[in-house]
């Protein structure tokens, strides 16, 4: 985290308080929590994928049936988002994440319980219910803690939990299914919702003893650090005036939300198609073995690591969002086309899958910094959850659609080149409708 060699307005301290180190300390004591407990979240919200082998086998879940059970976890995030954060921002962040992990890992240990259909959709609804609020509002939380010119880093180190927790959970999945299975009279997926739930209720006992809402709250920073914080983050909210507070109204009536609105419907749409379809992918490709499968879908979260850091860094060094984001989800639509296209050759597969993995996850960590940085503090914990809320709806909408492709035609061809194009069109909203002096960031 390094300054900026052209910062001009920006002492290095502040009270004597010295700014690069105090952010260091920030990080280091808030992100390595943060990033665990996305790192579970997104486990818990993917390992259908892996699962789905044995609820086909047990159960007799076909395609359809899988892509209307994720479709019904974003009806109930949708349902719940925008509450979820209204009361975030008056119970703190703190106290939301406790609630959220704590009963979203009840609710999946719960699935180990699903007998049919209506109880496998219930059990989607139930999680989407608990989820509901916990990305948007880890966003307002790093608002609190930093300053907009070194969120999209903050923000690049939290998103590390999706590529991280595809990579983990995809091999931590497949070891349980494939060894685990019949042990103690519980199915493979049985096991797998059992231990992957208990990680978020460990998770929720630690965030509520060593996660602040805010800096002054913090008893490890010293009062000289609290003050530099406080200075860098009053002069931003000075920076945007006070013609963009007001919460929920303030935020559904400016219309940059809106349009920040449609770019997550083609960034859920391409979040879907790598988190759920990859496994699925793989396996059309020829990988039957469900601890292969494990394997194989590793492989495209691993580069999306490195590549998101280091679109990340870039991003935060030149105060430039809107072309990162453009043209990393420009990539991943024109390797979703070449998906759609692929012949079927395993390596082929796995290539342009980690090609699209990279791209969406460095598209997701710019986007996501620029809410935070148009909308005021009191606008942004809503102004969020209105953004994901919209994107959801397409992430509810995709997963039935590729399912009903898939079964209806045999192959999932159709469905991604119906999905590239939603996310060409995302990329032309973007660019036509966020301005970049819309953006208006300063180093610090």
């Amino acid at each position: 985290m390094a300054e900026h060699p052209a910062v001009a307005g920006a002492p290095p301290s502040v009270g004597g308080a010295d700014r690069a180190s105090t952010y260091r300390t920030i990080a280091l004591r808030v992100m390595p929590l943060l990033v665990v407990c996305y790192v579970v979240s997104f486990i818990d919200r993917t390992n259908i994928g892996i699962a789905q082998q044995g609820l086909k086998r047990d159960l007799g879940f076909g395609s359809a049936v899988y892509g209307l059970g994720v479709t019904l976890f974003f009806v109930g995030f949708i349902l719940f988002e925008v509450p979820s954060n209204a009361l975030l921002a008056k119970i703190g962040a703190r106290k939301t994440l406790v609630r959220i992990m704590a009963t979203w890992g009840v609710v999946t240990i719960a699935t180990l319980f699903v007998q049919d259909e209506l109880t496998f959709y219930l059990a989607r609804f139930l999680l989407g219910v608990a989820e509901a609020g916990f990305f948007p509002g880890a966003l307002y939380l790093l608002s609190r803690w930093f300053p907009s010119a070194r969120r999209t880093r903050m923000t690049a180190v939290f998103f590390i939990g999706v590529p991280v927790s595809g990579v983990l959970g995809s091999i931590v999945s497949g070891w349980i299914m494939h060894s685990l299975g019949g042990a103690a009279g519980l199915a493979d997926w049985q096991w797998l919702f059992l231990i992957e739930g208990i990680p978020p209720i460990l998770l929720a006992v630690a965030v509520a003893f060593f996660l602040a809402d805010e800096p002054e709250r913090a008893k490890w920073l010293t009062p000289a650090q609290k003050a530099l914080v406080r200075a860098d983050l009053a002069e931003e909210r000075a920076s945007k005036g006070e013609s963009h507070g007001g919460g929920l109204l303030s935020a559904l009536r400016d219309p940059k939300v809106w349009i920040l609105g449609l770019c997550a419907c083609g960034a859920y749409t391409l979040a879907n198609a790598v988190s759920y379809w990859t496994p699925r992918i793989i396996a059309e490709a020829g990988v039957g073995d469900v601890l292969n499968l494990g394997l194989f879908s590793a492989i495209p979260p691993l580069l999306g690591i490195v590549v998101m850091l280091l679109v990340g860094r870039h991003s935060d060094r030149t105060l430039e969002r809107r072309w990162h984001a453009a043209v990393s989800w420009l990539v991943a639509a024109v390797a979703m086309l070449a998906l759609a296209f692929s012949g079927g050759s395993v390596f082929v597969v796995v290539v342009l899958l980690a090609v699209m993995a990279a791209a969406h996850y460095s598209g997701l960590t710019v986007f996501y910094s620029i809410p935070s940085i148009y909308l005021s503090e009191r606008a942004a914990a809503t102004g969020i959850a209105v953004v994901t809320s919209m994107g959801s709806f397409a992430a509810a909408a995709s997963p039935s659609l590729l399912g009903f492709i898939q079964a209806s035609t045999g192959s999932l061809s159709l469905g991604l080149v119906i999905s590239s194009g939603i996310v060409l069109l995302a990329v032309a909203v973007l660019l036509l409708g966020v301005k970049a002096k819309d953006l208006n960031e300063k180093h610090r």
